[in-house]
């Protein structure tokens, strides 16, 4: 049965040693999930019982199009009003516990593994009802529409639900779970999970111009970033920005499994903050 990590918090203890494995370079970060401590978490107006912590957000000069939460709902939190940018469109993802969840009043029960796409501009809600806390993973992006194409529609699935594609010639060592069609040119952002079995390795360095957000949330691996190797494990999140060489190799005993946003479907923004419009 599939397991997803999730942080707990707390604090360590003050006879544990400071040296640890966070990185932030020009090229990437790297937050491993001893990080995810009390003292770093942050809470949101209009959420109840709520606080998250806040793993990338768009920065000038980094990555630029997205940010990503980890959310952690107490028994009875959540929100009537979640969002308050309506250019905002979102994807969550739960790890761990129950949420029922409303989008444009149709209700919804997530479990871990629930995979949720919510519209710019659509109204949700999200609750926890249950007696444990729940956590789940909160990327938003704001929407860019293309001429001629309609906006996607929201949708709720699964992992459990959604069957893996292998890439090709790797004989199923290197997969990804897709919620959306590549194809779908009304998506602006893909949310997908990547799995790679004890041995399977993305055999050259990926150097795109997309941006990564990867969230470990199964097993241990080594992953090239830029010039350097590094060991990451379940609960480790990832951050490149556009054009950082990857490659990953998993050394573990069992999958190798993480949570991947990237950008995609768009013209490259040529305005930015010297050429308004």
């Amino acid at each position: 049965m599939t397991s997803y990590y999730a942080p707990k918090g707390g604090l360590p203890p003050q006879t544990q040693l400071m040296t640890g494995r966070a990185v932030f370079t020009d090229a990437y970060a790297f937050i491993p999930r001893g990080v995810f401590s009390d003292i770093v978490t942050s809470y949101l107006p209009g959420w109840d019982k709520t606080r998250l912590w806040l793993i990338a957000r768009p920065m000038t000069g980094f990555s630029e199009t997205f940010s990503q939460y980890v959310m952690e709902v107490a028994p009875g939190g959540g929100s009537d009003h979640p969002e308050t940018d309506a250019a905002a469109q979102s994807v969550l993802f739960l790890t761990e516990g129950e949420v029922w969840l409303s989008i444009d009043g149709t209700e919804h029960d997530l479990g871990p593994g629930g995979y949720a796409y919510i519209p710019a501009g659509t109204k949700w809600r999200l609750k926890n009802a249950h007696s444990t806390p729940a956590r789940f993973h909160w990327i938003r992006k704001i929407y860019e529409p293309a001429a001629g194409i309609a906006a996607p529609k929201p949708f709720v699935t699964s992992d459990a639900d959604v069957k893996p594609t292998p890439m090709p010639d790797t004989n199923g060592a290197w997969a990804t779970t897709r919620f959306v069609d590549p194809t779908d040119l009304s998506h602006d952002m893909h949310v997908t999970i990547v799995t790679f079995q004890p041995g399977g390795v993305i055999p050259f360095e990926e150097t795109h111009v997309m941006e990564h957000g990867l969230y470990v949330l199964e097993g241990k691996a080594v992953y090239k970033l830029n010039q350097d190797w590094v060991e990451v494990e379940a609960g480790d999140f990832m951050w490149l920005r556009a054009f950082c060489p990857q490659a990953c190799y998993a050394a573990g005993p069992g999958p190798f499994r993480y949570l991947l946003y990237k950008d995609v479907n768009r013209h490259a923004n040529l305005r930015g903050p010297l050429n308004p419009r």
